[in-house]
C-alpha cells in the first residue's frame, strides 16, 4: 500500500510569481543550451513572456509557448524529443485521464500553471508527475521538495496540461 500523499503547504501568490519567473528562466537557459534556441530568440521571447505575465491568464504565461507557437523558433515535440533522448524521461498522454485522487486532492493549481507541471498519480511511494517543462532545474527543485522527492518523470504537451488543469478545475467547481 502506498504511503498516503502529504503534499508540502501550497505557495503563496508572490511565491508562485517567484517560481513562475525561475521556471521560465531556467527552462530557457537550458533550451540555449541544448541549441534549440539561439540566445536572440530567447531574448524576444523573454519580452514577449514579460508582456503577457503583466496582463495574460496563466495559460498564456509560457516562455516554451511563446517560443514554439508565437515566433515558431523551435517545436514542442523537438523539446519533448530531447527529454526523451538526453534525459530518459517517458512521455504520458492525459488527455482522458482523471487523475488520483490522493494526488488531485490540496493540488495548487497557480503552481501546476507556473511550472507547467501537473502530478497525476501514485504507484507505492511514487508520485507520477506530467510537465512540460522538464529541462527547468526549478520546476523538478519545487515538484519534489512539494511532493517529498519521490518522483517519477514524464513528458507532455503544454496543450496536454493546460487542457488537464482546465478539466480538473472545472470538476472541482461543481
Amino acid at each position: 500500500m502506498a504511503a498516503p500523499l502529504v503534499p508540502a503547504p501550497a505557495p503563496t501568490p508572490a511565491e508562485i510569481r517567484s517560481l513562475l519567473m525561475r521556471a521560465n528562466r531556467l527552462l530557457g537557459a537550458n533550451l540555449v543550451e541544448a541549441n534549440l534556441v539561439t540566445v536572440d530568440q530567447l531574448e524576444n521571447a523573454n519580452e514577449k513572456l514579460l508582456e503577457l505575465i503583466a496582463g495574460g491568464t496563466p495559460r498564456q504565461c509560457t516562455l516554451l509557448g511563446v517560443l514554439a507557437y508565437d515566433l515558431k523558433v523551435v517545436k514542442e515535440e523537438d523539446v519533448l524529443q530531447y527529454c526523451v533522448d538526453e534525459h530518459g524521461i517517458g512521455l504520458v498522454d492525459l488527455h482522458n485521464y482523471e487523475g488520483a485522487d490522493e494526488v488531485r486532492v490540496g493540488l495548487s493549481h497557480p503552481a501546476c500553471w507556473a511550472t507547467w507541471t501537473l502530478p497525476f498519480d501514485r504507484e507505492e511511494d511514487f508520485t507520477l508527475v506530467a510537465s512540460a517543462y522538464y529541462m527547468s532545474p526549478a520546476v523538478r527543485t519545487f515538484w519534489e521538495k512539494q511532493l517529498g522527492g519521490r518522483v517519477i518523470w514524464y513528458g507532455t504537451t503544454l496543450e496536454m496540461i493546460a487542457d488537464t488543469l482546465e478539466r480538473l478545475s472545472a470538476a472541482a467547481k461543481t
